[in-house]
């Protein structure tokens, strides 16, 4: 499959595959880039269904020190670049670990995947096989299906798995990959409101978290001085609400990783945020103030970790913007400038304006 058709097949797939599609962006990006680079270096081939199929049953007994195993006599699991495996802590306090390997077939010595192992803090076990580049629709449509069952069952699978494929890989090719907007977006309303949807929730004065959409006035909620990194408690003096419209609504999945390469593993804390908003909503980046559909993977944002107890700078991930549907929409007015939604710290308006932008 010439890699032009590959590219527009898999985002196809990416639009058409209805559960979970912004993790279906980020596994997408990855997918691209390692295939891309495995075809690259000319030593693949394409994977078989059923080879697909017997890849997800070889095990590995000792993944501490099983680095190079042979099955059947026809295949080699052969760890990447002999890596140490990755242990990611996230902000569930749950430790999960990831051992990848490349899939080889023996009588040609080519790659033909790669295989993943991901283990819990039960010691359970997943596995998924990632195909190589020339492998046919059906395949990959079965490798998708198997990452959003395992995603079912274990939160952020997939965001960890793309922090580590990238990490191993190249971040920057992934970023250049994952840069295409959602096909469907010119379809969702854009006016001048800068707004929350109802569900995103507002971080009180007593620590507690409220849906945007039940504020009411005089509840006391955390605001940040973007300077100090400090919170303060501020009255609310009203709430806007926005009439029920089809909202084109910007997306911004945000990561915090603190990684440490030992000898024998790779120990990552990992935090995650998700906000969204209305694409003309002011966002107080690392490097100024930005229209939330300005923002760009890579600008950094503020965000409360509660395992610092502090208020650090959050990287953004992913971006998405797309129709969200029939909804409200909700702004805060206060005192103050800024307000916590999602643990992310975000403007009430811009900056550079005196006057209510609702």
């Amino acid at each position: 499959m010439h890699l032009k058709k590959f590219l527009s097949h898999t985002f196809t797939l990416l639009i058409t595959f209805n559960p979970c599609t912004i993790m279906q962006k980020l596994i997408v990006a990855i997918a691209i880039l390692l295939t891309v680079n495995l075809f690259a270096q000319n030593k693949t081939r394409a994977i078989t269904l059923d080879e697909y199929q017997k890849a997800k049953t070889f095990t590995v007994k000792d993944l501490d020190n099983d680095t190079y195993i042979k099955f059947e006599n026809k295949y080699i699991l052969d760890r990447y670049e002999n890596r140490k495996p990755y242990f990611i802590t996230g902000d569930d306090g749950l430790k999960k670990r990831m051992d990848i390997y490349r899939l080889i077939a023996k009588d040609s010595l080519q790659e033909i995947g790669i295989v993943i192992f991901y283990t819990n803090e039960k010691g359970k076990t997943y596995q998924a096989c990632l195909p190589g580049l020339s492998a046919a629709p059906n395949i990959w449509e079965a490798y998708f299906a198997d990452i959003h069952s395992i995603e079912r069952e274990e939160k952020n699978f997939v965001l960890k798995l793309s922090y580590v494929l990238s990490k191993e890989l190249s971040y920057q090719v992934y970023k250049s990959l994952n840069s295409n907007k959602d096909i469907s977006r010119e379809q969702g309303t854009y006016g001048n409101e800068i707004c929350f949807p109802g569900n995103m929730l507002v971080t009180m004065s007593n620590g507690s978290a409220k849906a945007i959409s039940s504020i009411q006035p005089g509840d006391l909620i955390v605001t940040i001085n973007p300077l100090t990194k400090q919170s303060e408690n501020v009255s609310v003096q009203s709430l806007s609400i926005h009439e029920a419209k089809n909202y084109a609504i910007t997306h911004l999945q945000l990561m915090r990783a603190t990684a440490n390469r030992l000898a024998d593993k790779t120990e990552v804390l990992l935090s995650t945020r998700e906000i969204n908003a209305t694409p003309n909503h002011p966002v107080l980046t690392a490097k100024g103030e930005k229209k939330a559909g300005e923002i760009k993977e890579g600008d950094e944002l503020l965000c409360y970790n509660p395992v610092a107890n502090a208020y650090l700078p959050y990287t953004v991930w992913q971006t998405e913007e797309y129709p969200a549907g029939i909804q409200k929409v909700y702004n805060i007015n206060t005192d103050s400038k800024t307000l916590m939604l999602n643990g992310v710290m975000m403007l009430q308006k811009s900056l550079n304006s005196s006057k209510p932008e609702n």
